[in-house]
């Protein structure tokens, strides 16, 4: 008996692209069909079943503010409540991003302007293998024969150094870091927007994180300039990563000393590298710091660098007024610091983090 087949929808008015991304569902194994309108792709989700919508935004030439593509969202949240939906739209807001991923339980979302095949293809290989009500053999068999090995290995073998997220906007630096993280064992998810990596932790429990400060692909040629003049979706990032306990590394061409001790200081990061003197052996080393922190205790790993000196101090006896002293800081921003460190800890006293600090029982 032969696999059912599965079919895909490409829902996008600009022919151009729906020959781009038709060529890739189709050497992904998929049946796809085409509408160009929503009207069409109505039709289309009545008529077939399908494991994979591709929509664009906009469905009128003519109309940047046309939003159709929410309304076929919605329709195969009611039609096709098993398929799996990708954004693709040249139109992209963090508020839309948003809206896509929360309100129609869209897989991802993801903007032309940063297309990349290989990464396109990597996302559907995703989205077939977490489709809701499929067992994995349900998975594998499905998949044309030269994809089974690979769907297979992405479902299954999830590696002990556990999943990566890395945020970059630049395609080219997401391929490095994606590479390195390989190599150290990580199975790694790449997100170019705000709103992709905002879904990514929604759904999916990570290890690390590895964040680039600008995600709007205007500060990589003016790496020196003031984070506090640009509009950078990563600092948001960076509370979001800190809310799900998710250790994480700003790889940034954000560099001027004051705002590198300023995101220490203000957000929860591990380490803050820089992409003008990017180092692949130092990245290396910061990853292991960061794995082997969580492997001593996985709580313990949920730390900033800044939260650890300060922990590594309180555990030596010193008071907040000393701490202070000791990293150039208020005391107030010790007393933060302490805090956050109960909270993750999840002890109440000086003495039970200074038991968890060295290992022994709190």
């Amino acid at each position: 008996m032969n696999p059912p087949i599965m079919r895909a929808l490409v829902v996008e008015d600009d022919r151009s692209w729906q020959q781009i991304i038709s060529e890739i569902l189709s050497d992904s194994g998929l049946e796809v069909d085409v509408a160009g309108n929503l009207d069409d792709a109505i039709l289309a989700l009545k008529a077939q079943a399908h494991r994979l919508v591709v929509v664009d935004l906009s469905l009128s030439p003519n109309d940047h503010n046309n939003s159709d593509g929410l309304h076929v969202l919605e329709a195969v949240r009611r039609l096709d409540p098993n398929c799996r939906t990708i954004l693709l739209t040249g139109f992209a807001t963090v508020e839309l991003a948003v809206t896509a991923l929360t309100e129609f339980g869209t897989f991802t979302f993801l903007r032309k302007e940063n297309f990349h095949r290989g990464q396109f293809r990597e996302i559907i290989y995703r989205a077939l293998a977490s489709a809701p009500q499929l067992s994995i053999p349900d998975i594998v068999k499905d998949v044309e024969p030269a994809l089974t090995k690979e769907v297979e290995t992405l479902v299954t073998n999830s590696p002990p150094a556990g999943k990566a997220l890395v945020v970059d906007d630049d395609a080219g630096w997401r391929s490095i870091l994606m590479e390195l993280l390989s190599d150290a064992g990580f199975q790694v998810r790449s997100c170019a927007s705000y709103g992709d990596a905002l879904g990514a932790l929604r759904r999916e429990k990570f290890t690390l994180a590895v964040v680039d400060l600008s995600l709007d692909g205007t500060v990589s040629s003016y790496w020196n300039q003031s984070a506090s003049s640009q509009n950078l979706d990563g600092y948001q990032l960076l509370s979001n990563t800190h809310a799900s306990n998710v250790p994480t590394i700003v790889v940034s061409g954000v560099a001027s000393p004051e705002e590198i001790k300023r995101t220490y200081a203000e957000q929860f990061i591990f380490a803050y590298l820089e992409k003008q003197a990017f180092d692949r052996a130092a990245f290396r080393r910061v990853v292991e710091e960061t794995r082997a922190a969580r492997q001593t205790d996985p709580e313990l790993g949920t730390l900033t660098e800044r939260e650890r000196e300060v922990l590594d101090l309180l555990a030596q006896g010193l008071t907040n007024k000393e701490i202070a002293e000791k990293l150039t800081i208020t005391t107030n921003t010790v007393k933060r610091h302490i805090k956050a460190i109960f909270e993750k800890l999840d002890v109440h006293t000086r003495s039970g983090a200074t038991a968890r600090a060295t290992g022994e029982k709190a």
